[in-house]
Parts: structure tokens; sequence; C-alpha cells
């Protein structure tokens, strides 16, 4: 799964094992430079951003988990719609 799949309509990111809310989310491209943000979430009071460089050089750890040169892992995740 590549990583612009699993970004695609996230409502929620496990980052670190902590579930955050997506306020802000741009799938990355060839006309971003390395500091537009990407990603911006929260949890609680708590916002924390990742910019398009934060995400250069991202290993696939599997089950649609990442794991960002800075050391952060990211799991994007949506919310289930009942019928």
């Amino acid at each position: 799964m590549s990583m612009a799949e699993a970004m695609r309509d996230a409502d929620f990111v496990l980052i670190n094992g902590v579930m955050c809310e997506t306020a802000y989310l741009r799938l990355p491209d060839e006309d971003m430079v390395p500091d537009d943000i990407v990603l911006e979430a929260r949890h609680g009071d708590t916002e924390i951003a990742f910019i398009r460089a934060d995400f250069d050089g991202a290993q696939y750890l599997g089950d649609g988990e990442y794991r960002l040169s800075s050391g952060y892992q990211l799991r994007f995740l949506t919310g289930a719609t009942l019928h």
C-alpha cells in the first residue's frame, strides 16, 4: 500500500500509538516544497504538524503503518459509517 493510498480520506491518524484526529491532510505531490504542511492532527489540546520533508524516506512497516525518518510511526485510519 502506498502512503498516498493510506492517507486518502483518513479521519484519524495513530501517531506512536496515540489516536489523533486529522485536522488537515494534503497528499504529497510534485508541486509541494519540503516545508509545505502535509498533516496536522489533534489529540485533546495537543496539536502536531508534519511537513512534506518529514515523509521523505518513510518506511512501510505493514498493516498500513509507516515509520518516518524522524522516528514517528503513523497509521492512517478512516471512521466507520453505520447505515
